[in-house]
């Protein structure tokens, strides 16, 4: 064997399903000759970390959770300096980048991909001083996603986000912005915004738009405007939902890189993680920046 993987799963995400699965998938790794070091995280940070301090020996390194496992563990990679292949099998409640790279819900079929596939140069982004893989996103449901119960994701899924956003709807808050990309600058009040670089968001496919390409070194940008009455926040979701651009209720572009200022501090999420407060946004297309196994 001389081939080295390091396996990173968390043992929660999910149903925790991985727990019957586990040792069938390190039988796959074994057979496809690689030497397996296995990490099941205990708590939020450690992939981060390991992959941060891992050696330069490993050939693979697989991670197995939702897509904040997944955040870490590129993070991780982008702070050590070097690159490693990634493997991902997803196990979380909505895996929405899984989705974007036509990543099997199956685990067994997805540890396959990882020991069968190729590697796929893939976009990730710099945001500030931190890393996200697929999306940044501010205001109108984006607290949901790490403020919502573990159990309640695994039992509802996506819905668990709709259902905790649909009671903030009485108290929308937005947030005066200037946007700058490329040559030109927006201002304007949002109640919603997201950068991304992934097919679905939530679990909810194409709602970032049409032919999206993983691997183009620019972002999809979706801002929402602040909504005038009930009626016209019922256009902005049905909109979405139709992949319909309104341009009179929000602005949809491209861009491989942009800065978002705001008065006061605004909170962000990164791949569904708390991304902390910031009152100015430097996000960067790293074109190509992780190399992930693919069918």
């Amino acid at each position: 064997m001389g081939k080295k993987l390091l396996f990173i799963y968390n043992p929660k995400a999910g149903k925790a399903k991985i727990k019957n699965k586990l040792a069938d998938i390190l039988d796959i790794f074994a057979r496809a000759e690689y030497e397996v070091t296995v990490f099941p995280t205990q708590g939020q940070g450690d992939a981060r970390h390991l992959m941060e301090c891992r050696s330069r020996d490993y050939d693979l390194v697989v991670c197995s959770g939702g897509d904040g496992t997944l955040d870490e563990t590129v993070t991780g990679m982008v702070e050590s300096g070097f690159k490693t292949p990634i493997g991902y099998i997803p196990a979380g409640s909505t895996n929405d980048f899984g989705g974007s790279l036509s990543l099997p819900k199956n685990m067994l079929k997805a540890a396959e991909i990882v020991v069968e596939g190729r590697d796929f140069p893939c976009d990730i982004g710099a945001f500030n001083e931190d890393v996200f893989v697929y999306i940044a996103a501010f205001g109108l449901f984006t607290e949901v996603s790490y403020e919502t119960d573990q159990e309640v994701k695994n039992v509802l899924g996506h819905m668990a986000y709709l259902l905790e956003g649909m009671k903030r709807l009485s108290s929308i808050k937005s947030y005066p912005m200037r946007i700058s990309y490329a040559d030109k600058i927006i201002v304007d009040d949002f109640i919603f915004g997201m950068v991304t670089n992934s097919t679905s968001v939530g679990g909810f496919k194409n709602i970032t738009g049409k032919n999206v390409k993983l691997d183009d070194g620019v972002f999809e940008v979706t801002l929402i405007k602040r909504p005038k009455n009930p009626i016209e926040l019922n256009n902005i979701i049905v909109s979405l939902l139709n992949h319909d651009v309104d341009t009179d209720v929000m602005y949809c572009f491209r861009a491989a890189s942009l800065v978002l200022e705001s008065t006061e501090p605004v909170a962000w999420t990164l791949d569904g993680e708390n991304g902390g407060s910031h009152k100015s946004v430097h996000i960067e297309n790293i074109c190509r920046g992780m190399d992930i196994r693919v069918k």
